[in-house]
């Protein structure tokens, strides 16, 4: 028996170049679609008289960037899901991904170049729709958001058991690749700088947060964005903690005065939670 299914196009790669008379703007997103509906005789049966081909679908994408324009990945987003729906009456339930890949301008002296773009990051801006005839459920998020602070971040007082070595720490790194995801309350935002407030707020409280550990951070951090953005309603929080090691200096005759450490990548340590309104 068939339970479930689902099919789509993901990594349909879209740069759009918007041409003003001395000035050039760019967008560069990674998109993925996701359809739920009746396909199942697809299937049980090999009957594709109802499946929108994938190809079509990537082919919609670039289509309709150039009919609409890219404008907010969340706008673009809930955009093709509309268009979806109003075209595949097996359609019950329609995922729209956008990974938005970060530039900014090269400097000129004082001024930006107006043609000639650097790439920014590692961190991306990502943006999720969800929709059906009747509702629609739109989020944002920021994923690899590299961070890293060399005070007030503590780990003491855990459990121990026979196989613990970890010692007690009141000054180490603490240091993350956060991934950020969150929903919005409705869909009239200003996408944005709303956006940037989000992970301002998640930069500022990290920075200025005395952490116990990373749970106690990664929760202060997603209480901040619900403080600040009355515009989010939930937020889920991924930190996985990028340890670095204090390095033993003392086979060279030296003195490590928490100052060496060796970054490691692997294993590290996965924090993960939801914060609600």
């Amino acid at each position: 028996m068939l339970v479930h299914s689902a099919y789509g196009k993901s990594g349909v790669r879209l740069v759009q170049v918007v041409r003003a008379a001395d000035r050039h703007d760019l967008r560069d997103l990674t998109v993925a679609v996701r359809f739920r509906g009746h396909y199942d005789e697809s299937y049980t049966e090999g009957d594709n008289g109802a499946v929108l081909p994938t190809d079509t679908m990537k082919n919609t994408v670039y289509a309709m960037a150039a009919r609409w324009g890219v404008q907010e990945p969340e706008a673009f987003a809930v955009k093709l899901a509309e268009h979806f729906l109003d075209r595949n009456p097996r359609l019950i339930r329609v995922r729209i991904d956008i990974t938005e890949h970060p530039w900014g301008r090269i400097p000129a002296g004082k001024e930006e170049q107006a043609h000639a773009f650097v790439r920014s990051g590692p961190d991306t801006r990502t943006a999720a729709v969800q929709a059906s005839r009747s509702t629609t459920m739109v989020g944002a998020g920021v994923s690899d958001l590299v961070i890293l602070k060399s005070a007030h971040s503590a780990f003491a007082g855990f459990l121990r058991d026979e196989y613990t070595t970890l010692a007690d720490t009141r000054d180490r790194l603490l240091a993350t690749a956060l991934t950020a995801t969150w929903r919005y309350r409705n869909r009239e935002i200003d996408f944005r700088p709303v956006w940037h407030a989000i992970r301002q707020a998640l930069l500022d409280v990290f920075a200025g947060h005395h952490s116990e550990s990373v749970q106690h951070t990664l929760y202060a951090m997603g209480q901040g964005v619900l403080d600040r953005i009355q515009d989010v309603t939930a937020i889920r929080l991924v930190m996985p903690n990028k340890h670095h090691l204090p390095v033993d200096l003392s086979p060279f005759g030296l003195e490590n005065r928490n100052e060496i450490f060796v970054a490691t990548e692997e294993p590290h340590g996965l924090i993960e939670a939801m914060v609600v309104r």
